[in-house]
């Protein structure tokens, strides 16, 4: 499965793309200005996407790398 075949996933699962992430996780403080904040560590972002958002394991881990920059969210 490629990256952007987990973010349409995502999408398709939750009506929410890797910007409406991004978004979500500053509101909620894990990142800020787009970075994510010092200490932040990838099991707690991927423990809300699962609590929140009923993501899998690894959909989490994909909306992870977005924030943390590791993989840019391709045009919708």
């Amino acid at each position: 499965m490629t990256f952007q075949a987990y973010l349409d996933n995502i999408k398709a699962k939750t009506g929410k793309d890797a910007d409406d992430f991004r978004t979500l996780a500053e509101e909620k403080g894990f990142t800020r200005r787009g970075t994510l904040e010092k200490g932040v560590k990838a099991g707690e972002i991927v423990k809300w996407l699962k609590e929140d958002f009923g993501l899998g394991h690894g959909h989490a881990m994909a909306i992870y790398a977005v924030l943390k920059g590791g993989r840019p969210s391709l045009p919708e």
